[in-house]
């Protein structure tokens, strides 16, 4: 990304270190700084558009298009009623204009970079914001470091996360785009390795982790799988055609997949607090709605890893409960009850 800070157009917009080819024409420079911001939008931009934005003839347009491709910028052009312009994939990166509020998103999102655990993201995050604040112009690098400054990200807790391969997300995201079945080595929970055989669709970020939404031809059905549990991703050379997805909000399908596995054992019990207070208290916990029967006193269905897990936390909301099933969890309790009578020498 090459920009130049002590440089601005009319419009706003930072020039790219080609601007020195361009000699004295200050006009010219400026314009073409400004229709090669626009082309760099994802879309195709009409002739008379792009002449009555810039303010000239769509002749004009036209000699501004080629003074680009002879600096090395490949602008594809389609002729015809519905024709324009594009700028399209070059052998090399071209510099990239930013407006203002552009700039200060970017850097801001290159601090936070290293939170969605992809492997060598952190060092490659760094050394891009440290090339986008040596060309900051001095108002736009305080907004950057003042942003930074009000900020945090929490660390990751005790569980131990795994970093995913940048190079497999790339991969799968490639055979997503393109519809090609994939193959490759899947180990679940418990470390027992299987192969698959999937269409994939979508990646899914879930806190620290990358899920991969996907048809599995083997069993037929839906899946989602956890992008660093994966091993030796290929293609089978083979396209799929596409199916509807299990959800409209991909997303939440993979979150309520994933409490799914979470939460192994489900519980209803009777809680002698309001409802509003016990729903606080237990937040994710709560499967379901709270059935609230007296302003005192409620109904709660909760999910969790294991009736022990389940028993604690219902130990800590202060309150009477009653447990209405399964009898596995008042036993529970009562274990809990006696060890803690035993810990206070009761």
């Amino acid at each position: 990304m090459a920009v130049d800070a002590d440089a601005r157009s009319p419009s706003g917009t930072f020039r790219s270190s080609f601007v020195a080819n361009l000699g004295d024409m200050s006009e010219t420079s400026a314009r073409l700084l400004r229709l090669l911001s626009l082309l760099q939008t994802p879309r195709e931009w009409p002739g008379p558009e792009l002449a009555e934005r810039l303010h000239v003839s769509q002749r004009t347009v036209r000699n501004d298009v080629a003074r680009l491709r002879d600096l090395g910028y490949p602008v594809d052009a389609t002729r015809g009623s519905v024709g324009g312009y594009r700028l399209a994939a070059g052998t090399a990166m071209p510099p990239l204009l930013l407006e203002d509020d552009e700039a200060v998103a970017v850097a801001v999102s290159l601090r936070t970079a290293g939170g969605g655990g992809v492997a060598g993201l952190d060092e490659s995050a760094v050394r891009a914001l440290t090339k986008l604040q040596q060309v900051l112009p001095g108002r736009l690098r305080g907004q950057v470091e003042a942003l930074g400054a009000a900020t945090s990200r929490a660390e990751p807790g005790r569980r131990r996360q795994t970093p995913v391969d940048g190079a497999l997300l790339a991969d799968l995201a490639a055979a997503a785009g393109a519809r090609e079945v994939v193959r490759f080595g899947y180990a679940d929970h418990a470390g027992t390795g299987t192969e698959r055989r999937v269409e994939p669709y979508r990646l899914v970020t879930l806190g620290q982790r990358w899920y991969l939404v996907a048809w599995d031809l083997g069993r037929e059905d839906w899946r989602t799988f956890r992008v660093d549990r994966v091993r030796e991703a290929r293609s089978v050379g083979h396209r799929f055609r596409a199916r509807p997805l299990p959800a409209d909000d991909v997303a939440g399908w993979v979150a309520q997949k994933t409490r799914q596995v979470l939460h192994r054992t489900t519980a209803r019990v009777a809680v002698h607090a309001p409802a509003a207070d016990v729903e606080a208290r237990l937040g994710h916990w709560v499967e379901g709605t709270v059935e609230a029967g007296r302003p005192d006193r409620c109904v709660v269905r909760l999910a969790g890893p294991s009736i022990e897990g389940t028993a604690f936390w219902l130990g800590t909301l202060g309150c009477d409960v009653e447990v209405l099933e399964p009898p596995e969890l008042a036993q529970a309790m009562r274990v809990l009850g006696e060890r803690y009578l035993r810990a206070s020498g009761a």
